[in-house]
């Protein structure tokens, strides 16, 4: 974090936290909480950026934060009472643990904003005591942490060591630690970026420091952004030029994209009206032709079956927490019981699309099994006229370690040397014919 963010004021912070309410009280999505702060503010860049970014860290270091804050104030008063308070709190404590904001600055903020507010301003003392407190002790406290089990909430954390062991639940964990880099994906040569790493299949990571749609041939078309365990769903597929293939659940369209970008004939099925918005200004900015049907997945039927169907199902995306560090936080175990009920209805559907002889490509971006090989597990088990077509590591450029039991299996701390991937599950189903 630049020293520059330091100088920021009080609205930006005002920002962060409300921000943050609406995250953690009423489990609004933090993206369209940013897009609202985005949209809808009237800070310039630089304070709309140093929200941002104490809202997302905050978020990513949550569990750490309120251990932090538990530790000086044991017993935290009601929100009933106290209003923006703990948010105050844990969004000062962020400030001064983690985005190594000068003291002084961040306290005096913390007291500004608590004056502003009809319930925290009683809350004021403690809030400028604890603030003091946690910049004095606050490097020792968190010394002494349990860093990737703290900020990993108990539902999530005890499924994980039971799938995975303990060992890489903590791995993955840390992972999520890192704020993650940006894939991009070109139509044709590879985009140049200055200090890009160039990753297998010609994705090309970056560390992106501002707004993607500032960045060089955004808005000729050249390129999208895909994450690397993104695009490797439609690269077993395999050669797809001049042939169909369905794409269900297409949007936002990276899967869309990189179909059309290979020649394939697309049609790219989506049921929401405003994702389908957003797949068909992605393909118009880049250039790219598909066919677009508004429709359920579980409604619609193609005029004749395609020898490609990929379905890249609504998952509860724990695999993509690296970018939605507010997900663990606002949702459930029962969140991945309701997706994966509704994961098979989908793949049922999916099917009937699926000419014979053709390939059904399952994919999720969950770690949990239910969503993943339970899924594919259920589906050949009642379709028997599908096979699995194990993933060999050839098909993945070597990479041993993204292939189990004969399906995609890629964690967040794999590639970590390089800045890690989206946990993505996928399975190969071959139609006999």
């Amino acid at each position: 974090m630049p020293n520059a963010v330091a100088h920021s004021g009080v609205p930006a912070r005002a920002a962060a936290q409300a921000i943050l309410a609406q995250v953690l009280g009423r489990r609004r999505p933090l993206d369209s909480a940013l897009e609202a702060l985005i949209n809808g503010s009237v800070l310039d860049a630089r304070d709309a950026g140093f929200a941002r970014a104490i809202a997302i860290e905050t978020l990513r270091r949550l569990g750490q934060l309120q251990a932090t804050v538990n530790h000086f104030v044991p017993k935290t008063p009601p929100q009933h009472r106290a209003g923006p308070t703990l948010e105050i709190l844990l969004a000062g404590a962020c400030e001064l643990l983690f985005l190594k904001v000068p003291p002084h600055a961040a306290v005096d903020a913390a007291n500004e904003l608590a004056a502003a507010d009809a319930k925290a301003v009683h809350f004021r003392p403690l809030i400028n005591a604890v603030m003091r407190r946690i910049a004095r002790e606050g490097e020792a406290v968190i010394a002494e942490q349990d860093v990737p089990r703290l900020n990993t909430p108990d539902w999530l954390w005890s499924r994980w060591c039971d799938i995975y062991g303990e060992a890489t639940a903590r791995t993955i964990a840390q992972a999520h630690l890192k704020p993650p880099p940006t894939d991009i994906v070109s139509k044709s040569s590879v985009a140049d970026f200055p200090g890009g790493i160039l990753l297998p299949g010609g994705v090309l990571r970056i560390r992106e420091t501002g707004r993607i749609e500032n960045l060089p041939g955004y808005a000729e078309g050249n390129w999208w952004v895909q994450d690397f365990a993104a695009t490797l769903p439609v690269r077993l597929l395999g050669d797809v030029s001049g042939r169909a293939v369905i794409d269900l659940c297409a949007a936002p369209g990276g899967k869309t994209a990189q179909l059309a970008a290979s020649g394939a004939r697309v049609i790219a099925v989506e049921h929401n009206p405003q994702r389908m918005d957003r797949l068909r200004e992605n393909l118009s900015r880049l250039r790219l032709d598909a066919q677009l049907m508004l429709a359920d997945v579980r409604d619609f039927r193609p005029e004749k079956p395609a020898p490609f169907v990929l379905l890249d199902a609504p998952c509860s995306a724990t695999g993509t927490i690296r970018r939605h560090p507010d997900l663990p936080w606002n949702k459930s175990a029962a969140d991945v019981s309701l997706c994966a009920d509704g994961a098979g209805e989908l793949l049922d559907s999916a099917a009937c699309m699926v000419a014979e002889g053709g390939l059904l490509c399952f994919a999720v971006c969950s770690l949990e099994p239910e969503e993943g090989q339970d899924q594919a597990a259920s589906f050949l088990a009642n379709h028997p006229e599908f096979k699995l077509e194990p993933i060999a590591a050839e098909d993945v450029f070597g990479m041993t370690e993204l292939v189990s039991g004969g399906a995609l299996r890629t964690l967040p701390c794999h590639l970590a040397d390089q800045g890690g991937m989206d946990g993505f599950y996928t399975a190969r189903l071959r139609r006999s014919g």
